[in-house]
């Protein structure tokens, strides 16, 4: 087999091997069967492409034709010109499948199933992954650089997966890069001819030459720095703060950190994936019941998270620190000790089929007793599962405070802290001017910050004309509030976020929070939470009253008392209904979920969280340490690639000295040529090399007589009895090195300065060093 054959599989084995880190996110697999074809018909092409041999642009402009033709083929057969040629509307059908895909990305739960637009995208991702790899280690010989692209698509899949692509596809993605670069060195080695081993030497063992001996020198320097390579990978990220695990460690939320009590992370997400899908359930089922001593529980939402940074796209939870779930929960921010409040204690039971990372709970919650590995996060007062915890069948009590403020409280309520209101009430720049125009001109009557929030809600719930629907497309950022400002449809994101951001613009801290809705009073005296009791709603801060529940969203959840101007009624104003007083007791068992269906099992629906899909809590360290650890990272990566500069600057200064003399110029000149790319050649004469860098070189004029000068000096030097004094052989050298810049195309240039041929000097250096110290250890042993 050739050298260029054993390249280019190794090139597709290492493509295919990371490709596995995908096989987590998608069921059933068989997607991989058609990578890997696709792989081997693009990788074939380029192969006999480069034994006609056909230029460099041309081999890698007919493995991408191939693979687009082969990916319309299979995907887009009926729209294709004669089947398989790419027109218009097989263009269209492919970035349709694209969309379709995207969307079902966001919509399904891990393993995802293979729908064609899903299929279509991680098989075209891995084509494309591939391609890179065979056109740099294959087609330009660069095969250490191909691990690039390979990182990011094991990188890619292992976020996605959120730890589920582990160490088995770690290690054989990390195999197959090793593979990769065995075969290029093995390739390389081969243009050289034999390689001899050389005699033994005395006192060491494994130097023989010939056949049957121990590997040489070179295979050994391969499988060191293979060894090398994934000692640091694996050993690193364990010593790093932050990194909890290390690059093989499992994911999850907690980590080990957050098991022992110790700090920890919240990431920022996005809990709103798939709430409009479970909105749109045909058929309701129970994700929680619990048993309340409260006298009316519409007023008994239970949250899950709170959104409360907006960036324009979404809004999301920011990243705050955890800690250890305290007996009592802190005093909520903002609320005074002389506001009414109560306690009400609730027990609950979470189906078996409900799996998500946030507990439920009443806001704000003053004390909770839950099963399995809690972590608490104060700023919304929420509680996060540590490591692999669920709520899937977690029992737990929590003890709630029932906060009764009145109008006139809110009313009279203070401006808000600076720091409070400088973080909740800021919009993006690219809002639109529209959103705060209607704000105002809602609010024109409104004598303070409470009235403003009244008008807001009653304008959302009642008066603005809004029709509630959950059919409307979904969706988050600043363009889609002034669409439904103007369209007046949508659900409950499209009323919470609003109603938050229209606050913001008229400087009232604003958040909003996901959970349920108070559920459905049963004939046990149980009340059941089903999936279509997601709800969303905004959260508005007064000084004496804290966070603050108000429901813009008309024919959903409750109006809270203290947002009624007339008396309220009897009864709920949605599907919440008070339930009679009960006992604290949980009962037995939740409402069976076998009425899930298969379809909604497989949409991971029925062991999803409704309001959040995925959580990424890490317990691995804080804030600070993290950010100091990855910039100590990028600080040792940046000082790694500066080396060669640094040392070849330092170099340079010290050889054209006034005290260096014609050797230490000369050598300066030849380093200079073989940055430029002409390579020295230390057995011939400096007239002859002189002559070899003027013609290789191209240079002419001052540049060519400067290195004849040179070179006239050093014999001068070498050969004669007394040589006269030379000036202006630093000029000379500085003189050349101008020449090769002029004459060199830019990216010569750049290789020159950052990563000069001449640092393998560096190299070398540091070898005999090595040599050095390790031949004096063996003669201090034997002695």
């Amino acid at each position: 087999m050739s050298g260029l054959t054993r390249l280019t599989l190794a090139a597709w084995a290492a493509s295919l091997m990371a490709a596995g880190a995908l096989l987590p996110l998608v069921e059933p697999a068989t997607w991989i069967f058609t990578a890997a074809f696709l792989l081997a018909l693009q990788s074939a092409v380029g192969m006999a492409c480069r034994r006609v041999p056909l230029a460099r642009p041309l081999t890698i402009g007919a493995q991408l034709l191939v693979g687009v033709v082969a990916l319309t083929v299979i995907f887009a057969r009926e729209q294709a010109v004669l089947g398989f040629l790419p027109g218009p509307l097989a263009v269209q059908r492919v970035a349709e499948l694209f969309r379709l895909g995207a969307e079902d990305v966001g919509t399904y739960a891990i393993p995802a199933p293979d729908t064609e637009g899903i299929r279509l995208m991680v098989v075209a991702g891995v084509l494309a992954i591939g391609l890179l790899v065979d056109v740099l280690a294959v087609t330009f010989r660069r095969a250490a650089p191909a691990g690039l692209p390979l990182l990011a698509l094991y990188s890619v899949a292992a976020g996605l997966s959120g730890g589920g692509a582990g160490r088995l596809w770690f290690l054989l993605a990390a195999t197959g890069y090793l593979l990769l670069l065995l075969a290029e060195g093995r390739d390389r080695l081969s243009a050289w001819g034999r390689v001899f081993g050389g005699t033994r030497r005395s006192g060491r063992a494994g130097s023989m030459a010939g056949t049957g001996g121990p590997s040489f020198a070179p295979v050994r320097t391969g499988r060191r720095i293979g060894a090398v390579a994934m000692g640091t990978a694996l050993v690193v990220p364990l010593v790093l703060p932050g990194f909890s695990g290390g690059l093989l460690g499992g994911g999850g939320a907690g980590g080990a950190g957050a098991g022992r009590g110790g700090g920890g992370t919240i990431a920022a997400v996005n809990p709103l994936v798939s709430l409009q899908d479970n909105l749109r359930q045909p058929e309701d089922f129970e994700v929680l019941r619990y048993r309340t001593n409260a006298a009316d529980n519409s007023d008994l939402y239970l949250r899950l998270v709170a959104l409360d940074q907006f960036d324009g796209t979404s809004w999301k939870s920011s990243v705050r620190p955890i800690e250890a779930v305290p007996k009592s929960l802190p005093w909520p921010d903002g609320l005074s000790q002389s506001v009414r409040t109560s306690e009400v204690t609730s027990n609950f039971v979470a189906a078996e089929g409900y799996d998500q990372k946030w507990l439920p709970m009443p806001f704000p919650a003053a004390r909770v007793e839950a099963e399995g590995r809690w972590r608490f996060e104060p700023a919304g007062r929420m509680l996060v599962g540590d490591d692999k915890q669920t709520t899937k069948g977690v029992r737990y009590q929590v003890t709630s405070l029932d906060v009764q403020p009145t109008g006139e409280l809110l009313a009279a309520a203070g401006p808000a802290p600076e720091r409070l209101r400088q973080e909740y009430t800021k919009v993006p720049g690219s809002l639109p001017d529209d959103v705060r125009t209607t704000a105002l001109m809602v609010t024109a009557e409104a004598r303070n910050d409470y009235e403003r929030a009244v008008l807001l809600q009653d304008w959302f719930a009642k008066k603005g004309g809004f029709r509630y629907d959950v059919d409307v497309t979904s969706g988050t950022g600043t363009e889609a509030i002034s669409r439904f400002l103007k369209e007046k449809e949508g659900f409950c994101i499209h009323f919470s976020f609003s109603m938050a951001a229209m606050a913001r613009t008229l400087g009232i801290p604003a958040r909003v929070a996901v959970g349920f809705m108070p559920g459905t009073k049963q004939s046990d005296g149980s009340v059941s939470v089903g999936i279509r009791d997601a709800h969303a709603w905004p959260e508005l801060y007064f000084e004496g009253a804290g966070w603050t529940r108000f429901e813009p969203t008309p024919s959903r959840g409750s109006t809270p008392a203290y947002t009624r101007r007339a008396t309220p009624t009897a009864g709920p104003t949605g599907p919440a209904q008070p339930s009679e007083a009960a006992s604290a007791q949980p009962s037995a068992a939740p409402r069976p979920t076998e009425s899930c269906p298969a379809e909604m099992r497989r949409l991971g629906e029925c062991g999803q969280d409704p309001a959040a899909v995925a959580d990424s809590s890490s317990g691995g360290g804080t804030n600070v340490l993290k950010a100091a650890a990855w910039s100590l990272a990028v600080l040792l990566a940046l000082g790694l690639l500066c080396v060669p500069l640094l040392w070849r600057t330092r170099v340079r200064a010290r050889r054209l000295a006034p005290s260096g003399g014609p050797l230490a110029v000369w050598r300066e000149i030849g380093d200079t040529a073989w940055d430029y790319g002409v390579e020295p050649d230390e057995a011939q004469t400096p007239r002859r090399t002189a002559e070899r860098i003027v013609r290789a070189g191209e240079l002419d004029g001052a540049a060519a007589e400067a290195v004849h000068r040179v070179a006239g000096a050093v014999e001068e030097a070498l050969y004669a009895p007394s040589p006269p004094p030379v000036h202006g052989l630093a000029r000379d050298a500085e003189l050349v090195r101008a020449g090769f810049h002029a004459r060199a195309q830019r990216g010569v240039r750049l290789r020159a300065l950052f990563a000069p041929r001449s640092a393998a000097r560096l190299h070398w250096a540091a070898s005999a060093r090595w040599a050095h110290l390790r031949s004096r250890a063996a003669q201090a042993t034997t002695r």
